[in-house]
């Protein structure tokens, strides 16, 4: 058992919907779920992957999982497939939360439950299961702020424009203005992708000797980055987002400059959203969003931190 408090508000709703799980479990040999990813090349997602197919097999239920590879075409082309197929339930992790909404507008006209997970998405939505992604952003910031002693250059490795990439990059710019000796001289695309994290730090880091500070939105792109800090022989310290086990044990590298991480639940998530999306299913009334907590994770804590 994970020994990090999570949201309390998730708790509650998880011991209501998986009673209403195994209720119905009786009527789910014919339930069919689908599930669209985002990417499927990221440890995050292979978690909650794993999480919701473990979940399945206890019900009986039918599974079908997509890629998008990032590629918001492919994403919708891939929900028409599952409708076409006749999902009762849609789990939609958008590559674009704006992009996507025609791909929920179907679902929905063909009476599929829609569930946004992780990424929030415009359109007719049954609900959406997130982590407060603002937190993350500020908390992993205000640690960064406080390490670097409040003054100096940082820089932020931005992603894809999905709600969460940008709450956390807003989340941590508040926490950079709560410092006033902090400026922000950069604000990149690493594409949440750890070759192009690489690459983009090392022209940030050329471009900004006197840098003392890196945000990345998430871990992939962080350890990207770990590696271009390292090279440069520069002392940068680096914050992040998500709690990826590779980043967890660079956190615990001695004299490392991987200082923290604000960690995301990933199964906690994509259970929720089952147990609402089958809640709804069975007519209940489902709250439209439910917030799961962060927690920052440094050194002191990574030893007993996992997903």
């Amino acid at each position: 058992m994970n020994p990090f408090k999570k949201s309390n508000l998730a708790g509650l709703v998880a011991g209501i919907f998986c009673s209403s799980m195994f209720a119905a479990s009786a009527q789910a040999d014919a339930l069919k779920i689908g599930m669209s990813f985002q990417e499927l090349n990221n440890p995050y997602f292979v978690t909650m992957k794993q999480a919701l197919e473990e979940a399945a097999k206890t019900l009986g239920a039918e599974v079908i999982i997509t890629d998008a590879r990032h590629d918001v075409s492919k994403q919708i082309s891939d929900v028409e497939d599952m409708i076409q197929r006749d999902i009762d339930i849609l789990l939609l992790n958008p590559t674009d939360s704006v992009g996507v909404q025609s791909a929920v507008v179907s679902a929905h006209e063909a009476g599929v439950v829609v569930i946004a997970v992780d990424a929030q998405a415009q359109g007719p939505l049954d609900s959406f299961v997130g982590s407060k992604n603002y937190d993350a952003g500020y908390q992993a910031c205000k640690y960064l702020a406080e390490k670097v002693g409040g003054k100096g250059d940082i820089a932020i490795l931005d992603g894809i424009p999905v709600v969460p990439i940008l709450e956390r990059v807003r989340g941590c710019e508040a926490a950079v203005k709560e410092s006033k000796g902090l400026t922000i001289v950069a604000k990149q695309n690493g594409k949440q992708e750890r070759d192009t994290a690489l690459s983009v730090t090392e022209n940030i880091l050329q471009a900004n000797p006197a840098l003392v500070g890196i945000f990345s939105v998430n871990d992939t792109g962080a350890l990207g980055a770990l590696t271009a800090i390292e090279s440069s022989g520069l002392d940068v310290k680096l914050v992040s987002v998500d709690g990826a086990p590779e980043a967890i044990k660079a956190i615990q590298m001695a004299d490392s400059k991987f200082l923290a991480t604000s960690a995301q639940y990933p199964r906690d998530q994509v259970r929720l959203a089952l147990g609402i999306a089958l809640a709804r299913h069975w007519g209940a009334n489902v709250p439209a969003s439910v917030p799961v907590d962060v927690t920052l994770i440094d050194r002191a804590k990574a030893a007993s931190f996992s997903w």
